[in-house]
C-alpha cells in the first residue's frame, strides 16, 4: 500500500489550519488517514508548526513519500535531516550518538534563527506603530492649526454681536445707579433745609 505524508485541511474559510498526516495515497485528501504526525498553522508569522519528528522519520524509513509542501515542512523542522543522518547509521558511517548530537545542534541553530526573525518582526511592528502614531499626531496638529483661524473669526463675530448688548446693559446699569444716588440725596437735602429753620425757632423762644 503506497503511503503519502501530506496536508489535510481543517479550519474555517479564509483561515486554513492543516494536519500533517500519513495516509493511503488512494484516500481522499481530507478523508481517512493512518496517523496524525503534526499540525501546520500558516495564519501566524512565522508559521506555527508542531510535528512528531520520530514518528515522521519512521514513516519515511518505511517508504512513505511526502508531497512537495509536506517535504518543505518536514525539512524546515529537521525531519528530512534526521532521516538522512539515520541513513548514515544504517551504512555504518555514523553512530546514533553522533546523529543526536548533530541533530540537536541543528535544532538549536534553527530555533535561534526563528527567534531572531520573531524579534525582528516585533521591532518592525513597534516601529510601524510609532510611525503611524507620529503621522496621526501630525495630522491632528495640522487640523488644529487649520481650524484656529475659524475659531478666532467666530470669536470676533460673537464679540461684535454681543458688544451693543453689553454697552446697552452698562448704560442702563449706570443710569440706575445715578437714580439711586439721586433718591438717596433728596432726604439729606431736606434735612439740611430743615436744620436752619429749627435753629431759628429755638432762638425766638
Amino acid at each position: 500500500m503506497p503511503v503519502k505524508i501530506r496536508l489535510q485541511r481543517h479550519g474555517k474559510k479564509g483561515k486554513p489550519f492543516y494536519w500533517i498526516v500519513a495516509a493511503d495515497a488512494r484516500a481522499k485528501r481530507d478523508g481517512k488517514f493512518l496517523e496524525k504526525l503534526g499540525t501546520y498553522n500558516p495564519n501566524t508569522n512565522p508559521a506555527t508548526i508542531d510535528i512528531n519528528v520520530d514518528n515522521s522519520v519512521k514513516w519515511l524509513g518505511n517508504g512513505a513519500q511526502p508531497t512537495d509542501t509536506a517535504r518543505a515542512i518536514l525539512s524546515y523542522k529537521g525531519v528530512m535531516l534526521k532521516h538522512h543522518l539515520l541513513g548514515g547509521v544504517r551504512k555504518g558511517a555514523l553512530t546514533e550518538e553522533q546523529v543526536e548530537e548533530k541533530f540537536n545542534a541543528w535544532v538549536q541553530e534553527k530555533e535561534a534563527a526563528v527567534q531572531a526573525k520573531k524579534d525582528g518582526l516585533s521591532k518592525a511592528e513597534a516601529a510601524a506603530k510609532a510611525k503611524a502614531l507620529e503621522a496621526e499626531k501630525e495630522v491632528s496638529e495640522k487640523r488644529a492649526a487649520a481650524a484656529l483661524p475659524e475659531v478666532e473669526e467666530a470669536a470676533e463675530e460673537v464679540v461684535e454681536e454681543t458688544a451693543p448688548v453689553v454697552e446697552e446693559a452698562v448704560a442702563e446699569a449706570t443710569e440706575a445707579v445715578e437714580e439711586v444716588k439721586e433718591e438717596a440725596a433728596e432726604p439729606e437735602a431736606k434735612a439740611e433745609e430743615a436744620a436752619p429753620a429749627a435753629e431759628e425757632s429755638k432762638e425766638e423762644e
